[in-house]
């Protein structure tokens, strides 16, 4: 088995691709083909393109109204509906909205006034979703995927080289990841998940022969004001930052899986490690003092090593 490895940029992070397969040519047409629908997935949900389908959505959004979507674009939300009841409505895609208020870049917290404006327009129970209409009753909404749409995509990827004979492979998405089988000797994929507090340190290695890893967490994407560290995880009941969580990294058999559910967990607070426990998902979490817990936990796991064949980055 001949081993291909290409790295790539796609949606504001960076990615890559690894994949075994009988033939260099192989590899390289199955990961052309996997990158294309990332970018195609990118074009369609990004909410920097003005040319997206998501703008066009928000577009509507914006000055009230309705349209019908397409077969995949109503799976995406039917996925939310689901991610916003399991979570007692902390998961809102309509949220994105409140990043007009929280710049992370400014160094300093945003007007209190200026949060309640924009909470007048969160709220997934504002919008009327009947398959295949979105329906905008009131303007001033917008939605936004960014919490589904990239572990979606390595789901779709890796679909996709499963479909093209590929059974030995690893689909990156900026620390998103889905594996396919082991490596092609038989070993496992090595993973290792960053430190939050550390951007050069890893505090776990996990070991997968098969399914998907995934994390929240504030990361790069925070400011620190009177000693205090505001992330980018917003509640979208308060419009503040979680508190609690610095960090939760999730393992699933889905990607799209492991990351809502790692950021349910972010937005419950001290209440998302029971959560977490009660799915039975193996997971990691460190709080704001930096303790850390959960099954796969340093003192808790066995895969306690430097990463060799693969690193997550995270936003």
């Amino acid at each position: 088995m001949k081993f291909y490895q290409q790295a790539f940029k796609a949606m504001g992070t960076p990615c890559e691709i690894q994949l075994f397969a009988h033939t260099h040519a192989k590899a390289g047409r199955v990961a052309d083909a996997a990158i294309a629908d990332v970018l195609r997935l990118e074009a369609l949900y990004s909410r920097y393109r003005d040319d997206s389908l998501l703008s066009a959505i928000n577009r509507v959004a914006a000055t009230g109204g309705q349209l019908a979507v397409d077969e995949e674009t109503a799976g995406l939300l039917n996925y939310a509906a689901a991610c916003h009841g399991q979570s007692d409505g902390l998961f809102d895609i309509t949220s994105g909205i409140l990043r007009r208020a929280w710049r992370f870049d400014a160094g300093q917290l945003p007007d209190q006034g200026q949060i309640e404006g924009l909470l007048a327009n969160v709220g997934w129970h504002k919008l009327c979703w009947m398959p295949p209409v979105l329906d905008f009753p009131s303007p001033g909404m917008e939605i936004d995927f960014g919490g589904v749409v990239k572990e979606y995509a390595v789901d779709h990827a890796a679909a996709l080289c499963v479909r093209a004979g590929i059974r030995h492979g690893m689909i990156n998405l900026g620390g998103d990841i889905k594996v396919i089988g082991p490596r092609a000797d038989g070993s496992p994929w090595r993973i290792g998940i960053r430190h939050p507090f550390d951007r050069h340190a890893f505090m776990q290695t996990v070991a997968l022969r098969g399914g998907a890893l995934a994390s929240s967490g504030d990361y790069e994407r925070c400011i620190t004001v009177g000693g205090i560290r505001y992330g980018h995880v917003l509640n979208p009941k308060t419009g503040w930052p979680v508190r609690h969580l610095a960090a939760v990294s999730v393992v699933g058999d889905f990607c799209v899986v492991a990351g809502s559910a790692s950021t349910i967990a972010m937005l419950k607070e001290e209440a998302g490690p029971g959560w977490l426990e009660q799915f039975g998902l193996p997971h990691l979490w460190v709080d704001v003092l930096g303790q850390t817990g959960g099954p796969l936990a340093p003192s808790a796991a066995t895969h306690g090593h430097t990463p060799t064949e693969s690193k997550i980055w995270h936003e």
